[in-house]
This record gives C-alpha cells, sequence and structure tokens, in this order.
C-alpha cells in the first residue's frame, strides 16, 4: 500500500507544472535558519544557517550563486525582518507566507522537511504571500506602532493611579471624568507635594469641571497611608515618562512625514477643512493633515470618524497605491471587515467575520466607535443597526462601510461629501416604502399614504 501511495504521489507531482524554476524554501528560527533549494542546482540542497548577520549575508550569498530568484519563508515572530531585509537588498522576490496556511500538514514536524515542503509548495506556484507596505512607509509603520504600545503602557500608569488613590479612599475618578485632566493632575500632584487639606485641594479644580468645589472635597476626605502614596508616585512619574516618549515618538513621525512630502515633491495644498480639528486626548501633538493630503492627494480626514492618527495607522498599513486590491470589497475582506461565507452543502452555517488582528482595521472600528452620537449618514447608519442587532455588529458593518469609503476615496481622489443625517433617514423610508408596496401588491392590496395633516394614530 505504501507503494502504490507514492506512485500516485510521483504521478501527481508529474502533472503538476512548476512556474517557480528557482525557487527556495526557509524554515525561519530563533538560532538558525534551515534553506532548501532545487535538488538539480546543488549537491546539497538543504543547508543550516545560523542566524547571526555574518550568516545570513553567507546565505544571501549562497542563493544568489545558485542562481535563485524567489523565496518562501514563513512569518514567525520577528526573526524573519533582518533575513527578509537582506535578501530583498539582495534583489531577491521575497514572499512572506502566513504560517497558518502550511502548518497543518501531518508527517512534517522537522526544520529540514518544513523548509523542503516551502519549496516545492512555491515552486509550484501554491503559495500566497502576506502585504507588506512599500519600503518608504516602514519606519512609519514601526513609529506607529510604538506610539500605540507607549500609550497602552500609559493607560496602564493611569490605571495604577486609579487603584493607589482607592485604596487611600480617595475618590477622585467618581468627581472628575478623567484624573488626567488638568483638575486630576493638579489634585494628585499636589498631594504628592504634601497638601493634605481637602478644602484646599478642591479650590484647584478647574472651572471646566462639572462637579463644584464641596463635592470635589468630600472625595478627598480619606487616609494618606505612606506605601500608598509611594505607589502613585512613582505611577505618575511612569506616566509622566511615557508622555515624553509619547511626544519623542511624535517628533520621528513629523520628520518621517516631511522626508515623504519631500520626495514626493511638489502638490498643491489641500483646501481648507470643512469640519474643525477633534480635541482628543491620544491625538496627535503636531498638524499631520497637510502633509497627509497632499501625499494622498485629497484630504481622507474628511471621512466622518477617520482622525489624523486614524488615516497616518490605515495609510501605513497599507500604503498609499491600494493596487494591490482591485476592488473595495477584497480591501475589507483583507482587513477581516467582510461577513464570513462558512457554507457547507449550500446551506450557510456562519456569517461571522474572521478573526484579526489588523491594525488597520482597529482604526476603522475606532473610527465607527466615535460616530455613535454624531449626526451624519454613517452615525444613522450606526445606531439603525445598534438597534437591530446590537452594538458588536453596528461597529463592525460601520467600519467595513468606512473601508470601503476609504478606499474610493484614496482610488478617485473625490473628495468625501456627507449626505447627511436626514438623507440618509429619508433614503431608508424610501426603502421601507417600496419593500411595504411590494409586500401589500404581492398580497392583493394597495398601500396607500395617509396625507401630510392626517394624524398618525387616527382610527376609521
Amino acid at each position: 500500500m505504501k507503494g502504490k501511495k507514492r506512485q500516485r504521489a510521483r504521478r501527481v507531482q508529474a502533472q503538476l507544472q512548476q512556474i517557480n524554476l528557482f525557487a527556495a524554501g526557509i524554515d525561519v528560527g530563533a538560532r538558525s535558519h534551515f534553506v532548501a533549494v532545487p535538488a538539480d542546482l546543488t549537491a546539497e540542497p538543504v543547508r543550516e544557517f545560523a542566524s547571526f548577520t555574518g550568516d545570513l549575508d553567507r546565505l544571501a550569498d549562497w542563493l544568489v550563486e545558485l542562481g535563485i530568484q524567489t523565496v518562501a519563508m514563513e512569518s514567525t515572530g520577528v526573526y524573519w525582518i533582518p533575513l527578509y531585509e537582506i535578501l530583498e537588498a539582495r534583489g531577491l522576490e521575497v514572499v512572506l507566507v502566513d504560517a497558518r496556511y502550511v502548518r497543518h500538514v501531518p508527517g512534517r514536524k522537522s526544520d529540514v522537511l518544513d523548509c523542503q515542503w516551502l519549496q516545492q509548495l512555491h515552486g509550484y506556484g501554491l503559495l500566497r504571500g502576506a502585504f507588506r507596505p512599500p519600503e518608504a512607509l516602514v519606519p512609519l509603520r514601526s513609529y506607529l506602532r510604538q506610539r500605540e504600545r507607549l500609550i497602552a503602557e500609559a493607560s496602564d500608569c493611569i490605571r495604577h493611579m486609579q487603584k493607589a488613590l482607592r485604596q487611600m479612599n480617595l475618590l477622585l475618578d467618581n468627581v472628575v471624568s478623567d484624573i488626567t485632566g488638568v483638575t486630576g493632575q493638579a489634585i494628585i500632584r499636589a498631594i504628592l507635594a504634601g497638601e493634605r487639606d481637602a478644602q484646599r485641594l478642591a479650590q484647584l479644580r478647574d472651572r471646566r469641571c462639572r462637579a463644584d468645589e464641596r463635592t470635589i472635597a468630600g472625595s478627598l476626605e480619606g487616609h494618606y497611608r505612606e506605601e500608598h502614596l509611594f505607589e502613585l508616585s512613582q505611577a505618575v512619574e511612569r506616566y509622566d515618562f511615557h508622555q515624553q516618549q509619547t511626544l519623542a515618538c511624535e517628533a520621528a513621525i513629523e520628520r518621517h512625514l516631511r522626508q515623504l512630502d519631500q520626495a514626493a515633491g511638489d502638490a498643491p495644498p489641500p483646501s481648507a477643512p470643512k469640519k474643525p480639528k477633534g480635541n482628543s486626548k491620544n491625538g496627535l501633538a503636531f498638524d499631520a493633515r497637510t502633509t497627509l493630503a497632499r501625499l494622498a492627494g485629497v484630504d481622507l480626514t474628511e471621512i466622518n470618524g477617520m482622525s489624523e492618527a486614524n488615516v497616518l495607522t490605515v495609510l501605513a498599513e497599507t500604503s498609499l497605491d491600494l493596487s494591490a486590491w482591485s476592488t473595495e470589497k477584497r480591501f475589507a475582506s483583507w482587513l477581516g471587515l467582510s461577513p464570513g461565507s462558512k457554507i457547507s452543502g449550500g446551506k450557510r452555517l456562519s456569517g461571522k467575520t474572521k478573526p484579526s488582528a489588523n491594525r488597520a482595521a482597529a482604526a476603522f472600528r475606532m473610527a465607527a466607535y466615535s460616530l455613535a452620537n454624531s449626526k451624519t449618514a454613517l452615525g444613522a447608519f450606526y445606531r439603525r443597526l445598534k438597534a437591530r442587532l446590537g452594538a458588536p455588529k453596528a461597529l463592525t458593518a460601520t467600519a467595513h462601510k468606512l473601508a470601503r469609503i476609504f478606499y474610493q476615496v484614496l482610488k478617485t481622489k473625490a473628495p468625501f461629501v456627507d449626505a447627511g443625517q436626514g438623507h440618509y433617514d429619508q433614503q431608508y423610508r424610501d426603502r421601507v416604502t417600496r419593500s411595504l408596496k411590494k409586500r401589500a401588491a404581492a398580497l392583493g392590496f394597495q398601500l396607500i399614504p395617509l396625507p401630510h395633516d392626517t394624524p398618525q394614530n387616527a382610527t376609521t
């Protein structure tokens, strides 16, 4: 039986047409990389190279010497990045493969077999490479991901501040909306400076704070224990440090955007913004709108919910040229925002979206969440779906619509125009009316609208 299986495998293999005759496969590891090349190119088709830079250079030299034109490797952690950059600098086409596509293969559990399997699949053209933005945008993507990590770490410091205050029964977070605001920070830093009088602390209240001084003073009557004050002081110091790091990271982002703008050449300046810039706490500390509009050829921040930070994140993850996706549907599917298509036997089993850690999709979801109370067409769309399907599905559907609008605006360079909440409500009303008329006609009835002066709850 084993002999018959081998014969069948050879017969199938012979019928397959090799597309990439000079293809290599690399199994990436932390300590070493296993490389497989076609057996007819060398007497030693599988070799192991250490992960040191000198060994990576020798690996690239060996592949170039053999005449290898394209290389397939798995995206294992961050170990693939130095090797990818070295191979790409040597002029090789590098295909980065999602490990989920090749890991469920029985009987291939060693590094040697893995690299040979990658080489074989890539030789027949059966591997699809993951998307990677152009080299000019890779540094911007790294800066933005670092900024995202710094903001997340700063939020941990805020939670530690709240915990220390709670342990002293100082309920400042009950009376101010944000303890990192003007009022909260003034009071916390006065406490760390030695002030214990609740009335004096309450006088530090900013005039825009909704809570009055009496309420704030009542929340600041607690027991100031030394160990909790020490915890609070360290949390504040870490928060200040992360704020400084975020500003330094944003300065690097601004410098890189300026370099991209200079490389792009002269472009017409964008028109004046139609909507005022939001005052987001985690927004960028510099004005990126003008540079982004010149680079993209259109002001993408005019799209409802898309702030400068959101636009920057999406462009850094996808690039300024969306030609990698032929349609907006493919773009939304790559983001993981399209409905699922799990069908078996002609029956739809599930329509859930696939799990995705795509940062561009997260930016669209954040933009969709910001539209919950907006008087826009997208805001009305979100609220209607939320009432019918719930918040999670409405959020995904609105993010999907935002992604398709983003694709169309960036592709066509046509400015975004919001139709408004009234226009969307009228469209929805007309669509429901047409549906009701069709149903009434199918049942042998005629749907006649009431006069405008007739009460809606009138009975005849």
